[in-house]
């Protein structure tokens, strides 16, 4: 099986076409894959790592503020086209797979154009632009949420497959994971704004070390993101660390920290959402406000409705707030139960099968 992956910028649309091409590696012998991306996304840094190949295109979103802008963008986007047909003639794929990302667009059209199964897969509870352009030229699209459909005008090619969970993540258990870490009986806490880090998050959470360090109550792992950890250290410099408060600029072994975890924070992106819920965990949600349509409060709003996750707004969060609701949680076995249990309701722990099941159906269209 020959596929090829469209999807880019950030970890959210990357993550899983990685999850989803490694899955299917597993279950089919000659199996090849190339990826498409753009030179200033995640993939340029994943996709190498991961061991897959990839081909670049130049394309960009559309500038709602200025108009004018966006001939470039047209003149872009029609030479990623052609660029994404010239690709997919030499690789001769059997399918192509798009998760999101301006650069899925293209790739989206140009299979459709050559005749090439094809299917996009959306992560978020509102659809993006780039999933909604490319309804009318993929055979399915993929949704994470059942209310997206409702978002959506071709709801004939909507298939809820829920967002693919990395299958290292399921197989992590809670005691092995602790005692990998070496933690204590404390409560553990996990706190990451994503692979980039989170400004506004970093900002709060730095103002309440000293006093979980006084309390000396939990376990905490602030994952700061790469860009910004120097700066945070540096204006901790006087504040005394102890082994139970681990500050780190990119959390490597995500897999074993969240399983380890008791409750997280962290932003709302989706792929941490289905995260979050196949690992039964209790979350404080902080969403990105600098997202298209807001999505990710979308998203965690959805926890909330559900009881499975306590939201924060950014225009909300301060550092009294952020401390008062770690402890409110973190004190109470009950409440995080419940919530973690609400969590797991909102889990899909077979969306990679089914995602590999929609990939065979676009493969038989060649």
């Amino acid at each position: 099986m020959r596929l090829i992956f469209a999807g880019g910028g950030t970890g959210g649309h990357i993550n899983p076409a990685l999850s989803i091409a490694n899955y299917i590696k597993e279950r089919e012998e000659n199996f090849e894959a190339l990826f498409i991306g753009t030179k200033r996304g995640l993939e340029t840094k994943l996709v190498p790592q991961a061991g897959y190949k990839i081909e670049y295109i130049d394309v960009q979103g559309f500038d709602r503020k200025n108009m004018l802008k966006n001939i470039k963008v047209l003149k872009k986007l029609m030479d990623s086209n052609k660029k994404c047909r010239q690709i997919i003639k030499s690789f001769d794929p059997d399918a192509v797979v798009c998760t999101g990302g301006y650069v899925s667009g293209p790739a989206a059209m140009a299979a459709h154009k050559l005749g090439v199964g094809s299917l996009i897969h959306e992560q978020n509870v509102y659809p993006g632009l780039t999933v909604k352009g490319s309804q009318n030229y993929v055979d399915y699209i993929a949704v994470s949420f059942p209310e997206t459909i409702k978002h959506l005008n071709k709801p004939e090619k909507c298939v809820f497959t829920g967002n693919p969970v990395r299958e290292e993540l399921l197989r992590e258990d809670k005691n092995n994971a602790r005692k990998e870490l070496g933690l204590s009986e404390k409560p553990f806490v996990l706190i990451f704004g994503g692979s980039l880090g989170a400004e506004k998050i970093n900002e709060n959470v730095i103002k309440i070390i000293p006093r979980l360090i006084k309390d000396n109550k939990i376990q905490l792992l602030f994952g700061t993101g790469e860009r910004n950890y120097e700066d945070i250290m540096e204006k901790l410099k006087n504040v005394k660390l102890n082994d139970d408060i681990k500050i780190v600029p990119y959390i490597k072994n995500m897999h074993i920290v969240m399983a380890a975890a008791d409750l997280v924070v962290s932003r709302s992106g989706a792929i941490t959402l289905s995260e979050i819920a196949a690992l039964k965990k209790p979350s404080i949600l902080i969403p990105s406000p600098n997202v298209v349509r807001n999505h990710q409060e979308q998203n965690a709003r959805e926890f909330e409705s559900k009881g499975a996750a306590a939201v924060i707004c950014e225009n909300e969060l301060s550092p009294d707030l952020l401390y008062d609701k770690i402890y409110e949680f973190a004190s109470d076995n009950k409440k995080l139960y419940e919530m973690g249990s609400n969590a797991f309701k909102l889990a899909k722990l077979d969306a990679l099968e089914e995602l590999y099941e929609l990939v065979l159906k676009c493969c038989d269209k060649k």
